[in-house]
């Protein structure tokens, strides 16, 4: 899509989408890859597409008729983008997220992630774990044997560092144990969420003077320098939650501010569109990637947010258990539909 392998993946999965829109997407080369989550899957099992099948595995448990459901949407994802990874090992990834009731269980993560890969059966799937303490341990344990990542619900450079040094771990493991070459380690991406923290700390920032929308993308800018110097070469920044809440901003303003060498950015259909229509216009942000702010005008910035009263640390901490208890809601309201 551009010459800083830049890839743009779709925050959505539903059966009829991924047999229509989503194969032309895929081949026009709009989007490189597709996330899921049990929001995202909340919704989508609303449609009739999927009665069929519920039918034909009722006497199921809950949760078994809710994997053999997203099972065979992943493993449909996966098949349709098989051709784009083979070419490019980077991208054409479809990610699926473990139970959110184990982002304190290290084992039943690592258990769980293994046997979902397995069972799905393709490469260019990822394990979706969140960035929490068991999480860590999991993510170096899965990395380690050879299985994609996708790291959630990172929000603070506390995260980002155990990322990383979880990762790089486990690729020390892997490449000790199974001599591995850079070219067929396993991918990982650490999604960094950006419209979180603007939809609440846009008002204190407004009273202090500071502008709108700046605080998800400098946050995000931080973490991505940091991820950068690591310079693990299987692990890319992914920026995630960039759909816009606020009618001023243009639909893919995430995008566009957050367009930067080796990134990903996960965005829902809307914004997706919205960026595609204004690319003629943007050839120039495409060509050479966004602005990035040097250490020194961060650190700027960040000292202008902490005058205003705001804790980056504390608001991290907040979102992150947000973060959790929404995929935990979404994750039990699928379970009740499914009884």
């Amino acid at each position: 899509m551009s010459n800083i392998s830049f890839s743009l993946w779709c925050d959505f999965v539903e059966r009829d989408f991924l047999e229509g829109e989503f194969i032309e997407l895929i081949e026009s080369g709009i989007i490189n890859g597709v996330t899921s989550n049990p929001a995202i899957f909340q919704q989508a099992l609303l449609n009739k597409s999927y009665e069929s099948q519920k039918k034909e595995i009722a006497t199921q448990e809950p949760k078994e008729i809710y994997e053999s459901i997203a099972k065979r949407d992943i493993q449909r994802a996966a098949e349709i983008m098989l051709p784009m990874y083979n070419k490019d090992i980077n991208n054409g990834y479809v990610s699926i997220e473990v139970d959110p009731n184990l982002c304190d269980d290290a084992e039943g993560t690592i258990r769980e992630g293994e046997r979902l890969y397995k069972e799905i059966g393709y490469p260019n799937v990822m394990i979706k774990v969140p960035a929490t303490k068991a999480g860590y341990v999991a993510i170096e344990k899965l990395i380690s044997k050879g299985i994609p990542v996708n790291i959630t619900l990172v929000f603070s450079e506390s995260q980002v560092i155990e990322c990383m040094e979880s990762l790089k771990a486990g690729y020390e493991t892997l490449k000790r144990d199974y001599k591995k070459d850079i070219g067929e380690l396993p991918r990982a991406v650490i999604s960094i969420f950006v419209s979180r923290f603007d939809r609440k700390c846009d008002e204190i920032l407004k009273n202090a003077g500071i502008a709108n929308a700046t605080l998800g993308v400098k946050n995000a800018q931080k973490l991505y320098k940091i991820i950068d110097k690591y310079s693990l070469p299987a692990v890319r920044a992914l920026f995630a939650s960039t759909g816009v809440k606020d009618d001023t901003l243009e639909p893919s303003y995430y995008v566009e501010e957050l367009y930067y060498p080796y990134t990903i950015n996960t965005a829902p259909l809307n914004t997706i569109k919205a960026f595609m229509q204004a690319r003629k216009s943007l050839q120039s942000l495409i060509e050479n990637g966004a602005y990035l702010p040097d250490d020194t005008e961060l650190d700027d910035y960040f000292k202008l947010v902490k005058n205003a009263g705001i804790n980056l640390e504390s608001v991290s901490q907040e979102l992150l258990e947000q973060g959790l208890s929404d995929f935990k809601v979404a994750f039990s309201k699928i379970l009740d539909s499914l009884k």
